[in-house]
C-alpha cells in the first residue's frame, strides 16, 4: 500500500516509546522546519527529542530533508501500522 510503513510487533514494543510516538503525532500534522523547532513544539529538550528521532531514523520511521546545515525530520510515510500479533 502506497504511504504505508509497516512495522513488526517486537520493534514497535521496542522503539515507540510514548515520547516516541509524541514525536510521531507531531511529525503527521506539522512539518517542522529543524529539530529545534520540533524541540520547542515538543517543549523538550533539543537533544532529547534528537535522540528520540535518530532511534526512530534508524528503524526507518523517520528521515530527514537537509537543507544547508538545518535537518528538518519528515515521516518516511503518511501511515505508520504495527503488525497484530498472531
Amino acid at each position: 500500500m502506497s504511504g504505508v510503513q509497516v512495522i513488526s510487533w517486537e520493534t514497535a514494543q521496542e522503539v515507540l516509546t510514548p515520547k516516541r510516538r509524541e514525536v510521531v503525532g507531531v511529525l503527521g500534522r506539522m512539518s517542522p522546519n529543524s529539530v529545534r523547532e520540533l524541540s520547542r513544539e515538543l517543549d523538550r529538550d533539543k537533544a532529547q527529542v534528537s535522540r528520540d528521532l535518530a532511534a526512530l531514523a534508524e528503524h526507518g520511521i523517520i528521515r530527514y530533508e537537509e537543507d544547508g546545515q538545518v535537518k528538518k525530520p519528515r515521516l518516511t510515510q503518511e501511515h505508520l501500522v504495527v503488525e497484530p500479533v498472531v
